[in-house]
């Protein structure tokens, strides 16, 4: 009977190892992509594919790493590091596309699916940082890297890492490792949970509104999205929702202020309404969780832990340089504040100007000092335009072309795929581009890659980039109209993309958009500035029913109105670092409420009473959810670089090639391959100063 039992458990196993080896030969996931440039065949690719094309993927990049330790050679920097880097190239395709469509494209399978991958991924990244004997090799090569004739940017892969394997516990005894490990599943998970809570609230509210009167202020085109999106959900009416293309014009135009109020209510307490999908614990949890991963390593906090990888190296830095922002900004700030309660009053409001009554009333003064409205410029910011304009910057700063390939597959119908070419005629990239909120896309702007930029030997792998928004979608009868501020996101994403898309780096790890977080903001934040450069509106900028180009006196609205409560924007951003560096600088866990640790953080930045229930940092994905904890900080730093930088081309001109040339060599190209602050000064000749920001804020005397 023993005998028998061992055969037949014998055969079941060989049956399903045939099975599942038979499966993963027809997942698409686990073939070579034969498509064009070997983009992602997204049209065969089914939700089912996922799991097991990842426990495939990590089973052989455990042998491409375990090749590594076994070499029988001394350890190098060509048998090792540069090994590394080439080890899990299959597992980190199918980690982009499916975290990528987590967040554009999600639903609920692929929800479950992430819960699952989260920890085994997680796993697998501790067992290679964990691993003595990999580690061994890679010190090995560390310790000899001044007698080593290595270029810049293989010393910043070798340096990268050395210190990625010691900052990821490599160094710990066995037991502080295996409560590491511990640490860094719970955090992929939490933060999976945080954004899926944030998502989930912002699809479950709707405004509904029968009434016509209830929609008086509101421009045309927000009342017709609103009747569409109600008719899509088998609705009279119209209906409002928490997206920003819905949200936003609502809180700006709509006159009846209880309304107002109960959009801002539901938008301010996402993740904060005692139900399901609340955030105060997964909170309390994640910073509790980061700073003992930061003491287990040797750091007092998270902040310690996180800066001594940017540029601006420890949390006194950055505390000191966003008070000094502050008190350049508060004077400016509480003048903003003042001339929008005096301008309300003199509209004839007599209660306390609330949160939800600030868009409306500076929107109001805006339109009657400058005469400037977002309703009055959208019609000459039809989407196709823009994109016209935009790629007609890329041509002319670095001499890029993009031609649209419907052969390129893609994810959804509305991402439409480009393809990138240098002036000879040399493919560059694959560019996607989605545009438009829908219920499985996160809020927010952003810009991602689904492949990196490398070098194979001698031949150059180039990136596929993506950039995904939610901006205002086409109506029944109007085409996609932008608002000036949706312009100057595309300009910024835009600039991340080309960080990507311009890549010309040896290693994948050190090229693109992988720097040091706050210098990532650079090449993003410098290309907003076109957006208020008469030169650049004038190329595409015309009405989409008459063909008339952007009116002068229009153009002029949009730049006399530039620095329009630059005050109150700039106290309104730093407060958000603010409140960052609030849960990631404390030495000891959190016991207060999330409530108060939040009210005490923005306090120096305050300018309203509180609202009851009303949380910044239960949806505050940036930090819980992405990349920027103790970063956030990160934009204002990146404003004063761009600032610095675009007075170059302000000097030499605003589309002078030769500029443009060595922000693209220096800055574009060279991605994290040397130390930000050297590129920059190779770029503009000298480190940045504050002035050029304060002056173009108008925040200097």
């Amino acid at each position: 009977m023993k005998t028998h039992y061992r055969v037949v458990v014998t055969l079941l196993v060989l049956f399903t190892m045939m099975t599942t080896q038979a499966e993963n030969n027809e997942n698409p996931l686990l073939k070579t992509f034969q498509n064009i440039h070997q983009t992602a065949p997204f049209g065969e690719i089914r939700n089912e594919h996922f799991l097991p094309a990842f426990k495939a993927a990590v089973e052989e990049a455990r042998a491409e790493v375990q090749a590594i330790i076994d070499n029988p050679q001394p350890p190098s920097f060509e048998n090792t590091i540069a090994a590394m880097t080439k080890s899990g190239d299959r597992l980190s395709t199918i980690r982009k596309i499916f975290f990528n469509l987590n967040s554009a494209e999600t639903n609920d399978e692929i929800q479950k699916i992430a819960q699952e991958v989260a920890p085994m991924l997680s796993e697998f990244s501790n067992d290679i940082s964990l691993n003595p004997d990999l580690f061994s090799r890679v010190k090995t090569v560390y310790e000899q890297k001044d007698i080593l004739d290595l270029t810049p940017e293989q010393h910043t892969l070798l340096e990268n890492s050395y210190l990625g394997f010691v900052r990821s516990g490599a160094n710990l005894n066995e037991a502080d490792k295996a409560r590491y490990r511990e640490i860094t599943s719970e955090l992929s998970k939490l933060s999976l949970t945080f954004s899926e809570n944030v998502l989930a609230e912002t699809n479950a509210f709707e405004l509904h509104v029968t009434k016509d009167e209830d929609l008086a202020g509101l421009p045309e085109f927000a009342k017709e999205a609103a009747a569409q999106t109600a008719q899509q959900k088998n609705k009279e009416g119209w209906i409002f929702t928490l997206q920003y293309p819905s949200y936003i014009p609502f809180m700006k135009y709509a006159d009846n202020r209880e309304l107002r109020e109960k959009m801002f209510r539901a938008f301010s307490t996402k993740g904060n309404q005692g139900n399901e999908y609340d955030n105060k614990e997964i909170i309390t949890k994640v910073v509790a969780l980061k700073l003992e991963k930061a003491k287990l390593l040797g750091y007092e906090s998270h902040a310690d832990y996180t800066l001594q990888r940017r540029m601006a190296e420890t949390p006194e830095r950055v505390l000191e340089f966003l008070e000094d922002l502050h008190q350049a900004s508060r004077p400016a700030a509480e003048k903003d504040f003042a001339e929008v309660v005096e301008f309300a009053k003199a509209e004839g409001f007599k209660d306390e100007l609330q949160r939800w009554d600030w868009s409306y009333y500076s929107e109001k003064l805006k339109s009657a000092r400058y005469g400037f409205n977002e309703e009055e410029v959208k019609p000459y910011f039809k989407l196709e335009n823009v994109i016209d304009g935009v790629f007609n910057l890329a041509k002319t700063l670095y001499d890029l072309e993009l031609k649209e390939n419907k052969d390129i597959p893609v994810y959804h119908p509305d991402v439409k795929a480009y393809e990138v070419f240098d002036g000879d005629g040399k493919f560059v990239s694959v560019l996607y581009m989605d545009f438009f909120p829908r219920d499985g896309k996160r809020s927010g702007a952003w810009m991602t890659d689904f492949r990196g930029q490398w070098m194979e030997a001698l031949t150059d792998i180039r990136p596929h980039v993506s950039i995904v928004t939610n901006f205002t979608k086409p109506t029944n009868t109007k085409p996609s109209l932008l608002t000036f501020d949706e312009v100057t996101t595309f300009l910024h994403e835009f600039g991340h993309g080309l960080h990507g898309m311009l890549s010309k780096c040896q290693y994948e790890s050190t090229g693109g958009t992988n720097v040091f977080w706050d210098f990532v903001e650079l090449p993003s934040q410098i290309h907003e500035n076109w957006a208020y450069e008469k030169e650049w509106l004038d190329g595409f900028a015309v009405h989409y029913e008459t063909g008339e180009k952007l009116p002068e006196d229009l153009v002029e609205k949009i730049i006399a109105a530039k620095n329009f409560q630059s005050g109150y924007a700039s106290e309104r951003q730093l407060s958000l670092g603010m409140l960052d560096m609030a849960y990631h600088t404390i030495t000891e866990p959190l016991t207060a409420p999330v409530a108060e640790v939040e009210n005490n953080a923005m306090a120096p930045t305050e300018l309203f009473p509180r609202v009851d229930g009303s949380l910044t940092s239960t949806s505050f994905a940036h930090i819980f959810a992405g990349g920027y904890a103790a970063g956030y900080y990160s934009y204002k730093w990146a404003e004063v670089l761009d600032a610095d930088a675009f007075s170059v081309f302000k000097t030499n001109g605003i589309f002078d090639r030769k500029t443009a040339d060595a922000f693209r060599t220096n800055i574009l190209e060279k991605g994290g391959s040397e130390p930000p602050m050297e590129l920059y000064i190779r770029f503009r000749g000298q480190e940045p100063t504050v002035d050029a920001l304060l002056e173009r804020s108008g925040l200097k005397d």
